[in-house]
């Protein structure tokens, strides 16, 4: 299994060192001659190791279980992060080989906290980089490789459940590299647009672009200091509200649009709350900060982008939300939990989550009061989707375990508990800026690098919904349930070779297909491990 991981990890890095085609181009245009070589090197080596891969290993199958695709996953995203930090080091605007993998991390998982307090002074390549690779861990990097590669077609739907978001994983389409391939384009095409738009309404095509990979991957890295601010351009604000909202959307209501199905995007339980939180939050926030009626435009305009920003956990900033009524900031400081929509680009906890949890709370107050009658949760106008509540429940209570955990990695590092808190929300949840020493005007460059390096854990388990990471980092699942190793010279009484587990509960074997057990070159029959059975024999 070894060797089918290699294999893999080696094909995304080459799709990675792909992209570094555009900002090379760039810096090349540019005549970034320093640049040059930070993106050039990296790309070649990416080059080098999948096209050896693809040309010893291209006609072996591959078969992913469970536990497998989660390692893999968690693996991949560990090295496409280190990778991508290559280019930010060997460009030389970071002064540490720590802060080169922070903004790498914080860029491919969306989180959009910078360790920089100048990026005006980078190359143009390097920002549009920084940039891009929120684009690319935006809608999922391994979700474009099953798109682009065919050989990831086997197991590439088990690769994407560890990879997606959300508690309700499915397909669109019978092909899981159709379904990629879809989501991609709808993905491409709002990002096409965005970029146009920018463009258009008076921002140079780099910077548009920048901003649009920024935008819809829902990062918050931007070319300007000031962020969107900066610029001075009031409808390219509205703009960039726009695309946050559509970027805090499940893509899969944009397929079911473009086919018709419109009567299923209208029931969507989680698309009608998303807009309901977000109406309420600006209609709240603007009536508090609004001091007069000749203010209101420039009002809803700037707690319309704040609010966006936040929910859908870009971090984008046009204002310091810090300077508004404490009221406003509440509101603000809500959002954090909330987070935009399953199988979008957003992170956060995720506006289903919520909803189920709502109407189970709902269902067990009129149980309270109506003993003898039977409630049952509805989902998308579909009822009976009880199952979903532990699953829920079960998530959030692992979420705030984390942030609990990183908040107090904060504040043993120094910060103070509420700057330590909303940090830890914020990396968690992918969000970027947070309250107090992190807000929207600072940065995250003065941390201690331990505290640094906990933040990138807490980002990638939040990226990857906490449970992804934890299976691969977790002494249960690969050293004790369900690590296996092959004994080779040993068979089984009909003469086929045997897969044992090293866990010490007694186990059964169930006969598979060679190479099921994810051992290369054997066939072998995987032990299912019980637990809880006797002891061993």
């Amino acid at each position: 299994m070894a060797f089918s991981f290699l294999r893999i990890l080696t094909y995304v890095l080459g799709l990675v060192g792909t992209s570094l085609l555009l900002p090379l181009g760039i810096a090349i245009w540019k005549d970034e001659t320093s640049a040059i070589p930070a993106f050039l090197v990296p790309m070649l080596s990416g080059w080098g190791v999948a096209i050896t891969f693809w040309l010893r290993a291209h006609s072996r199958p591959r078969v992913f279980d469970v536990q497998h695709a989660f390692g893999t996953v968690g693996g991949i995203w560990i090295a496409i992060c280190l990778f991508g930090a290559l280019p930010l080091y060997f460009s030389g605007c970071f002064p540490s080989f720590t802060d080169a993998v922070f903004e790498s991390v914080s860029g491919f998982t969306t989180t959009g906290a910078s360790v920089l307090s100048d990026v005006e002074r980078l190359p143009i390549s390097v920002n549009l980089w920084r940039c891009e690779t929120h684009w690319l861990g935006g809608l999922g990097v391994i979700a474009l490789a099953v798109a682009l590669i065919p050989l990831l077609g086997i197991g590439g739907f088990r690769l994407i459940k560890a990879e997606t978001t959300g508690p309700d994983k499915a397909k669109l389409t019978s092909l899981i590299a159709n379904t990629a391939k879809m989501l991609w384009f709808i993905y491409m095409t709002l990002t096409a647009v965005q970029a146009f738009l920018l463009w258009h309404v008076g921002m140079e095509a780099v910077d548009a672009l920048a901003h649009a990979f920024s935008t819809m991957g829902t990062g918050g890295f931007s070319t300007r200091n000031a962020s969107v601010g900066a610029f001075g351009l009031p409808t390219a604000e509205w703009i960039c509200t726009a695309f946050m909202l559509l970027a805090s959307v499940n893509f899969t209501l944009y397929y079911r649009v473009l086919t018709g199905r419109f009567g299923e995007v209208s029931r969507d339980s989680e698309l009608r709350t998303l807009l309901a939180l977000v109406f309420c939050a600006v209609a709240f926030a603007t009536a508090v900060e609004c001091s007069s009626w000749s203010e209101i435009g420039t009002t809803l305009r700037s707690v319309a982008f704040q609010v966006a920003s936040i929910i859908s956990t870009t971090g984008f900033m046009t204002d310091d939300y810090l300077t508004w009524r404490p009221a406003a900031q509440v509101v603000i400081f809500i959002l954090f939990f909330v987070g935009g929509s399953s199988g979008s680009t957003a992170g956060g906890i995720k506006v289903i989550r919520w909803t189920i949890l709502g109407k189970q709370l709902r269902n067990e107050l009129r149980r309270i009061l109506h003993p003898h009658e039977v409630f049952t949760l509805s989902i998308n106008g579909c009822s009976g989707r009880e199952a979903f509540v532990p699953v829920v429940a079960s998530f959030v209570f692992v979420y705030m375990l984390l942030v609990l955990a990183t908040t107090l990695a904060g504040a043993l590092a120094g910060l103070d508990v509420f700057t330590a808190f909303t940090g830890a929300l914020s990396m968690v949840g992918n969000v970027g800026p947070a309250f107090g020493g992190l807000g929207p005007t600072s940065n995250y460059g003065a941390l201690a690098a331990p505290l640094k390096w906990f933040y990138m854990f807490a980002m990638l388990a939040g990226r990857l919904e906490i449970y992804t990471l934890l299976i691969l980092v977790g002494r249960t699942c690969f050293l004790r349930n369900h690590a296996l190793f092959c004994r080779t010279s040993e068979k089984s009484s009909e003469g086929r070779h045997v897969c044992f587990s090293s866990g010490r509960e007694r186990a059964r074997s169930y006969e598979l297909d060679p190479h099921s057990c994810g051992h290369e070159d054997r066939a072998c029959i995987e032990t299912a491990v019980k637990v809880g059975s006797t002891e061993d024999k």
